[in-house]
């Protein structure tokens, strides 16, 4: 045996302890058998399916976001005070809901919903795009295709001179009332504007997002006066006449003109004049509220 080499130390023989074997007598274990499980179908079908409580829904057109200038003060309080692409669809399903709702089907949640009288326009896409501008939001149709394509143009000029705490509740109110205008109809271009807007802000107020300045006490000249003004008159048409009165409205409008005193007539059996008359009564009483 040749000496070992300085500063190494000798490496020990193995130890065997009682009941080993010396590595060249080892023999491998014997593996244990993977345990059998039985084969489990695809799909097991629940033994209590439950309904499905969803409320039945119309769908979605294609939403989209264009931000004219990304430094602009109003786009900046834009972002930072809502999420669009929570807000827009919300917005939009709010709008449906209450100008075109669906019944719930009482079938299984497979069966279509119930039909019903409300008649969806086809609008296909909705774009919103902020800008500075004077005013504070209008809606158009493309040129191309102003049935299906539509866009709100919203003010970022305007939303600079809201005050801070009201920003976010006042882009969801604007927003409602702008697409009401991308879902209702208007007797191809006959009925007064001030009706489109009533209907527009009669959404907006059903939504709970009024603004602070509104009052259900301030009765204007006409009844067409338009925005907040018809939107109350509207609602007392509601409660007068029955929940469906605005949508029967906006359905009346879909198929056909709008003709004074006719209109009114065959949809409610009495003039628009004496309703706005009886309507002015009722505020003064206290039950315009």
């Amino acid at each position: 045996m040749s000496p070992l080499p300085p500063n190494t130390t000798p490496v020990p023989p193995p130890i065997f302890e009682p009941g080993m074997t010396s590595a060249t007598t080892t023999t491998a274990p014997t593996p244990s058998p993977v345990p059998h499980r039985p084969k489990q179908p695809d799909s097991e079908p629940d033994p209590d399916p439950q309904p499905d409580t969803k409320p039945p829904a119309h769908p979605l057109p294609r939403i989209r976001l264009h931000l004219n200038d990304l430094s602009d003060a109003g786009t900046s309080l834009f972002l930072s005070s809502v999420s669009a692409a929570e807000l827009l669809p919300s917005s939009i399903r709010t709008v449906q809901s209450h100008l075109y709702p669906l019944a719930p089907s009482t079938c299984s949640p497979t069966t279509a919903p119930t039909p019903t009288p409300w008649h969806l326009p086809p609008t296909r896409s909705i774009t919103l795009i902020l800008r500075p501008m004077d005013g504070v939001a209008y809606t158009s149709g493309l040129e191309l295709d102003p049935v299906h394509h539509k866009e709100i143009h919203l003010s970022t000029t305007y939303l600079s001179s809201v005050p801070a705490s009201r920003v976010g509740a006042e882009i969801a109110g604007v927003l409602v009332h702008e697409l009401v205008h991308c879902y209702q109809y208007n007797g191809s271009g006959t009925a007064p504007g001030g009706l489109i807007e009533g209907i527009a802000d009669w959404v907006r107020l059903g939504a709970d997002l009024a603004p602070p300045h509104w009052k259900a006490g301030e009765v204007g000249e006409k009844w067409d006066a338009g925005y907040q003004r018809t939107a109350y008159f509207l609602a007392w048409l509601a409660r007068r006449f029955g929940g469906d009165t605005v949508r029967r409205v906006n359905e009346k409008l879909r198929a056909g003109k709008y003709e004074e005193p006719g209109f009114w007539v065959e949809l409610l059996g009495r003039e628009v004049g004496d309703l706005w008359e009886e309507y002015k009564e009722s505020v003064k009483k206290g039950k315009g509220e």
